[in-house]
């Protein structure tokens, strides 16, 4: 079965203002091996489980069109609302059930989605939309990042390392799908052409308020919050305290650094 645990509105807003732009590093990896495997014209993109757009819109300079699907309208509301991308469009549906002809997809990719997804279902139709020599990239990152700031990065990344420990019991177990780095996933790709990349070292600066913005968007934080909404405003609050305390500074714009690890999974489909 797939899974749908971001439709709220407050929650796409959130996804909108503070989920991390996928890297270019990333972007630019998947489109060289597009280029090696298919090569032009490049045609359609489409992102699946596109949340409020990050990674879709990357896409856009690099297609003809560009189609953002996400299961939640209220995701999908948030992302048409940005403007400046003429090519691009989005719908709101399931990244098993795809409104494609066969053969007419040259690139499918999900950032930070293909956990929730069925995974037997989503590849056959992957497998039916894409053209020959078509490609799909599914990646995200691990939840595992380091923070740094002065001297006291470990400190900051121990306070990260607590909040993902007490909202460890409302960890879906799809979580734990991503964090293997789609392993499943992977080996189930019904293509001999495939690899799977499992560290792309990547640092960010992002300000403390983005920081704990990001991490309100997971999925674990929403579950704590639909559980005990005024705990998890308190959490945050705290958490943001604390963040500043050790960096000893007083505005949560004040920047750190972000050290990431993304993983993605890339495969052809053969001619």
């Amino acid at each position: 079965m797939s899974f749908r645990l971001f439709e709220e509105k407050h929650h796409a807003s959130l996804y909108q203002q503070y989920r991390l732009t996928p890297a270019n590093e990333l972007n630019e990896l998947i489109l060289q091996y597009l280029d090696k495997k298919k090569g032009p014209p490049h045609e359609l993109a489409v992102d699946l489980g596109c949340g409020t757009g990050q990674h879709t819109r990357l896409l856009s300079p690099h297609f003809q069109k560009v189609v953002g699907i996400d299961v939640s309208e209220c995701q999908v509301e948030e992302a048409r609302a940005v403007p400046g991308f003429t090519n691009v469009t989005y719908r709101a549906g399931p990244a098993e059930v795809l409104p494609f002809p066969d053969d007419s997809v040259d690139l499918l990719t999900a950032a930070s989605a293909a956990h929730w997804f069925d995974a037997k279902r989503f590849l056959k139709e992957a497998a039916r939309v894409l053209k020959p020599r078509g490609c799909m990239a599914l990646f995200g990152y691990a939840d595992n990042f380091k923070l740094h700031y002065g001297s006291c990065g470990d400190r900051l990344s121990n306070i990260y390392e607590e909040l993902k420990k007490f909202l460890l019991p409302y960890t879906s177990s799809q979580v734990a799908v991503s964090n293997s780095k789609l392993q499943d996933l992977y080996e189930a790709i019904p293509f001999p052409d495939r690899e799977r990349i499992e560290v792309i070292p990547v640092k960010e600066e992002v300000t403390v308020k983005n920081l704990v913005g990001l991490l309100e968007t997971y999925s674990t934080y929403q579950a704590y919050h639909r559980a005990d909404p005024q705990a998890a405003a308190a959490l945050s609050e705290s958490t943001m305290t604390r963040f500043l305390e050790e960096m000893g500074v007083s505005s949560p714009e004040t920047k750190l650094e972000i050290r990431l690890e993304y993983f993605c999974v890339l495969a052809c489909k053969p001619q």
